[in-house]
């Protein structure tokens, strides 16, 4: 018996450093921008560790990054599953986890594309304790505030019938959401990383809306600055140039009837 304890206990010691070791190279691959072997590398951390925070709620992110680019609906639909599963093991593992919250939100807006009317409705009701939750734990992550912000801005601009199906079948809108607060939150991400393009786009898309159009091609410049690294990059770089191009010949109209 004493043999069989200690042999235990050996087993479990030497799997707590080949976790590590597989956590390190998961976020190797990460930053080599090679998400599927770095989802496959997570998968494997789940297999000696189940309960992995880390691991768990990573895969979710990285399964819905991957998700999203098949126009398959039924790819996408299975990555975006998996993301669903893996967030709520994660938000299991530690409820109280801004990277928990964050993922559980990611996962239901992103099952809401795939979704009709009604679904996409009652995903951006679910998913909003869970990102007002992950900007409250992690207010230093700049994609919790692109996530909320989005959530504002989407949930501001429901049409009448949205709203009425929300008021009569769902209970109620979602409560707080409005324009003012989403351009807050993607300042607020764009100012925690500046680097990133697609936060140039989502604030620079959102001024314009507003008819803030000085403020958004002040973010749209900038963005030309930056230097695409994935492919996903390079387009949406591709947008923001032209973004800026449609938005600087109204301001030459403009100042032309000036």
């Amino acid at each position: 018996m004493l043999m069989l304890i200690g042999s235990e206990a050996l087993a479990a010691t030497l799997s707590v450093p080949d976790v590590g070791k597989l956590l390190a190279e998961a976020r190797l691959l990460q930053r080599k921008y090679l998400d599927s072997e770095a989802l496959a590398k997570y998968e494997q951390v789940l297999d000696e560790d189940a309960k992995n925070y880390e691991a768990l709620w990573q895969a979710a992110a990285l399964s819905v990054r991957i998700g999203t680019r098949y126009t398959d609906e039924t790819r996408r639909s299975a990555y975006f599953t998996s993301a669903g599963q893996y967030a709520y093991r994660a938000f299991v593992a530690k409820s109280d986890g801004g990277e928990a919250n964050y993922v559980v939100a990611l996962s239901l807006v992103n099952q809401a594309t795939l979704l009709h009317a009604r679904g996409r409705l009652l995903m951006y009701k679910e998913m909003q304790p869970y990102v007002f939750r992950a900007v409250a734990r992690r207010p230093d992550w700049a994609d919790t505030w692109q996530l909320l912000g989005r959530w504002h801005y989407r949930v501001d601009h429901y049409n009448v019938l949205e709203r009425v199906y929300s008021e009569l079948i769902l209970g109620g809108m979602p409560g707080g959401a409005s324009s003012n607060k989403a351009v807050d939150a993607l300042k607020r991400a764009h100012e925690l990383d500046p680097k990133r393009i697609q936060f140039c786009y989502d604030l620079a898309r959102v001024y314009q809306n507003q008819r803030q159009f000085d403020e958004a091609i002040t973010v749209l410049v900038a963005s030309q600055k930056l230097e695409p690294v994935t492919s996903e990059e390079l387009e949406v770089s591709r947008r923001c140039r032209n973004l800026l191009q449609q938005l600087a010949r109204k301001k030459r109209g403009r100042n032309e009837v000036e």
